[in-house]
């Protein structure tokens, strides 16, 4: 799915010569600095309380979240690499924010908090995840994340218009 470049740059369809993959030339240590923080908040060695399994599920509803069909098949193809009994694919539905126990209710809502309304996010949203089981670390993980995937959205919904008028 993904050619020799990034991820972006794979579900973009960057063609090789093209106008835009020659821009994104220019611009390699910042892509491969994009691929990098992929890899840090998807795979992290240490994941923390936040499993592999986890956070592809959470890429994937954030993916949804943002209406990026593409980004969701990625996310999804990976899901099901990681969690073979497709256990965790509820986690990835934005219609499904409660029912599942304390601590995942608590980690979907911030997520949907995070990557649609991220300026209304409160000490009071922390401290909701605190209650709800989730510690400090696994809460920066879970920022990480989240700020990784809305920016990855972003930046692929930049390129996909650049694209188009290169």
């Amino acid at each position: 799915m993904v050619p020799d470049g990034g991820v972006i740059e794979g579900i973009v369809g960057v063609a090789e010569g093209s106008a835009l993959a020659d821009a994104l030339a220019k611009r390699a240590r910042i892509m491969a600095l994009s691929q990098a923080s992929y890899g840090a908040v998807l795979t992290p060695r240490d994941p923390g309380g936040l499993s592999h399994p986890e956070r592809a599920a959470l890429a994937l509803r954030m993916a949804r979240l943002n209406a990026d069909d593409t980004l969701a098949a990625h996310y999804a193809d990976r899901l099901a690499a990681l969690d073979g009994s497709a256990a965790l694919l509820w986690v990835a539905d934005p219609a499904k924010v409660a029912g599942h126990g304390a601590r995942l209710d608590a980690i979907i809502r911030h997520v949907d908090l995070l990557t649609r309304e991220p300026r209304a996010a409160t000490r009071g949203d922390i401290e909701a995840l605190k209650r709800a089981g989730v510690i400090e670390a696994d809460i920066v993980r879970l920022a990480e994340l989240a700020a990784f995937l809305n920016y990855q959205a972003r930046v692929i919904a930049g390129f996909r218009l650049l694209k188009k008028v290169l």
